[in-house]
């Protein structure tokens, strides 16, 4: 299993760069990005810092959207990227939560998400893609190679995944939950005609290595709690589409009928005012928290329902000491990753 890392673009741009830095030295194989312009600073002027003082992570947003970002304009820039620094970057995409609701709009519908991702995919690979009625491709970007996964929760857009996407980004780590949404992930890609092992699968959420007394864990849960918030604004619109009694788990679901709300001043951020509503159980099962072993527990709990990375969410108080837990305690105990020349032979 991969360990990458979740960065939001905070100031100053310099520390962003260090924890990413810092995350290679520790092992890690990804350094991912928030992508909201207006919340924090640009990802893909710092993404160019990034790689020039890494030599191997791959970079990329989780996740982007087709609604703030012209497509070509995406598909330009990571291609720009690899041939600068090699083929190292990654897009993840989803239909736009933080980055188009602050402007006042909606998110993408699932007809243009799905577009998005043919025309970002192709153009990222040196091929031609068809914009409307007009063919294009960069004659400069032969040599370009770039994988889009896509994230999601509710069932359309894990069938959608499973039809079109290069990976399945799920943003909580609860077991139960990645179960079922790998299942129908793997189960669109099948009725595609397309192998489902070939979809990558990378869970997301918040890690907080303690020592494993009471008050740690107590810290560690109000230092997450935020993200059952994020989550639970994702659900809302789940909720009200397909209603509380769909096949979505009840696990994802039931625990937002306390909330009340989201102020998106406070999006990803500890300690926010609106994840109250978050009871500690969801916040236990949605993040890894604990002592080492604790944490290899649930990735190998993870790894055995096929996921392939678990990008660690850095947005609390111990951002350091968590790479370091990570690179010194947990990532020496887990398998090293298969590689495509070590499967086939």
């Amino acid at each position: 299993m991969d360990i990458g890392v979740v960065l939001q673009c905070t100031p100053p741009s310099s520390r962003v760069v260090e924890l990413a830095r810092v995350a290679e030295t520790h092992g890690f194989s990804h350094v991912w990005t928030f992508d909201s312009h207006l919340l924090w600073q640009e990802p893909y002027v710092i993404y160019s810092r990034i790689l020039a003082v890494t030599r191997k992570v791959m970079v990329g947003p989780m996740v982007t959207n087709p609604s703030t970002r012209d497509w070509t304009v995406t598909a330009s820039t990571f291609a720009t990227l690899n041939e600068m620094y090699g083929n190292r970057t990654i897009c993840g995409i989803g239909r736009g939560d933080s980055a188009v609701r602050t402007l006042g709009g909606r998110p993408a519908n699932l007809a243009t998400l799905r577009e998005s991702i043919a025309v970002i995919r192709e153009l990222g690979n040196g091929r031609s893609a068809r914009v409307g009625d007009t063919t294009v491709r960069f004659p400069w970007a032969a040599d370009s190679r770039l994988e889009v996964w896509a994230a999601g929760y509710g069932p359309r857009a894990l069938d959608l995944t499973g039809e079109v996407a290069d990976g399945f980004i799920l943003q909580l780590a609860d077991p139960d939950i990645a179960a079922w949404t790998i299942a129908r992930v793997r189960a669109a890609a099948e009725r595609a005609g397309r192998d489902p092992a070939a979809v990558s699968i990378c869970v997301a959420a918040p890690a907080y290595v303690t020592d494993g007394s009471v008050a740690a864990l107590k810290h560690a849960r109000e230092q997450c709690r935020w993200f059952g918030g994020m989550v639970g604004n994702h659900v809302a619109d789940i909720v009200a589409k397909y209603g509380a009694d769909s096949d979505v788990p009840a696990a994802l679901t039931e625990y937002i009928a306390g909330r009340t709300g989201y102020d998106y001043n406070q999006h990803g951020r500890a300690g926010n005012t609106h994840a109250d509503f978050v009871p500690d159980a969801i916040v236990d099962r949605f993040c890894l928290l604990g002592t080492p072993d604790e944490h290899l527990a649930r990735l190998r709990e993870l790894e055995a329902l096929g996921v392939d990375q678990f990008a660690v969410y850095l947005q609390h108080d111990a951002k350091t000491a968590t790479l370091e837990a990570y690179g010194e305690q947990i990532l020496p105990r887990l398998p090293a990753p298969v590689t495509a020349t070590e499967s086939a032979s």
